[in-house]
């Protein structure tokens, strides 16, 4: 147990010592983080993971500073409005992230990249004007993407992020201590129940803000942002709460058979629990993953049924078809919009597609018995999902 890491107070001071600044903003945030931290320092952790898992802390809440900072310097920031975002959901390994990236290649799309969705706001040197000449958190992603290769390159091989390509606005939700970022790190059983009941709209109130002051950034360095391409699977489960913040926003639901998923992502967080734990029960990560994911998906299917007279607003892509026939599966989702997809944006997703494949990762083996699973045991968990989608 390593308690001390985990002390509210001293994590507050640490995050502002960083940059000097006082004022977090909305305090609605100390509860969530006052309940994380409480089972934080509970958890059977060692002491690189209670180094890592408070450091993130602190990144956080140091996140948390900057971006009031700089709303508070460029009041304007508050006026950026995020209209009509594509959203990319579906659980772990069924195609979001191909879709995704594919979709925010569209010269007229932009979405999160790696070095931004760690360090939304830029450090308090840094100039709008002159975005190029200042910026050290492009160099940091850089580094951060050669280590992960470099000394864990299991984990990377199941889950690569790249600093300049398209990444998860997961961390923002994180930052907010609403997320189920955590819970995939180490065993936190009452973080985990205590989230269950919670309303996450300050988790994406939170998140708004970073996507304004992230498209403030963008166009001064002159990238058009005509549309935001979102994803990350952690939505699913959230789908009411993400409508209620972007009500006008199209959700992409991918889909692909749980048996093929439920295994992989049992697989990563065994391998983030075994980065700060050093007794690590696959078994239990995989009953835990089985249970976040059907708890996940059976929201998804909740809200979807009460929307089941704004079927516009979704369009199903089949993991099988977004394998085979990527650019055919993004012509539907154009078409759902109502847009063509232009010669330039079709140039631009081909290209990606080559030199996605350029990147040759080490193979990422599983069975779902090394998590305590089985075939069928996923497939009753699922039926209900299966029976509408397969």
């Amino acid at each position: 147990m390593f308690a001390e890491k985990f002390d509210q107070a001293k994590l507050l001071a640490d995050a502002r010592a960083i940059d000097g600044l006082e004022d977090f903003g909305d305090p609605v945030f100390y509860r969530s983080l006052e309940v994380l931290l409480k089972d934080l320092a509970q958890a059977p952790l060692n002491k690189l993971g209670a180094n890592i898992l408070s450091a993130g802390i602190v990144r956080s809440l140091a996140n948390r500073l900057r971006l009031n900072a700089w709303f508070s310097r460029h009041p304007e920031i508050a006026n950026e409005e995020i209209i009509a975002p594509v959203v990319v959901v579906g659980m772990m390994r069924s195609g979001t992230t191909l879709i995704q990236r594919l979709l925010a290649s569209d010269p007229k799309h932009c979405t999160t990249l790696g070095w931004e969705a760690l360090e939304p706001a830029p450090a308090l040197d840094y100039d709008p004007l002159t975005p190029f000449l200042n910026d050290s958190r492009i160099a940091n992603a850089e580094q951060r993407e050669a280590n992960s290769r470099k000394y864990t390159p299991q984990l990377f091989s199941i889950h690569p992020s790249y600093a300049h390509k398209g990444e998860e606005e997961i961390m923002f939700l994180a930052d907010a201590f609403m997320s189920h970022v955590h819970e995939s790190s180490c065993q936190l059983p009452n973080y985990r129940a205590w989230l269950d009941q919670q309303d996450f709209t300050p988790a994406y109130q939170h998140l708004y803000r970073c996507l304004q002051i992230l498209q403030w950034q963008k166009k001064h360095r002159g990238e058009p942002c005509q549309r935001w391409v979102l994803k990350t699977p952690a939505h699913l489960g959230y789908l009411d709460t993400l409508l209620a913040m972007f009500p006008d926003a199209h959700i992409v639901h991918l889909h692909r058979d749980p048996v093929d998923t439920i295994p992989s992502g049992a697989s990563l967080n065994t391998t983030l629990w075994r980065m700060h734990s050093d007794d690590v029960d696959p078994r239990q990560v995989g009953r835990q993953w089985l249970e976040r994911m059907s708890w996940t998906n059976q929201r998804a299917l909740d809200i979807r049924e009460t929307m089941k007279n704004d079927r516009q607003r979704f369009t199903d892509i089949y993991f099988r078809d977004a394998v085979s026939d990527p650019i055919s599966q993004i012509e539907k989702i154009y078409l759902a919009l109502g847009q063509s997809l232009s010669d330039q944006a079709r140039v631009a997703m081909t290209d990606w597609l080559l030199e996605d494949g350029d990147d040759k990762l080490p193979k990422h083996s599983y069975q779902a018995e090394d998590f305590g699973l089985t075939d069928a045991l996923i497939e009753q968990r699922f039926h209900a999902y299966k029976q509408r989608f397969h």
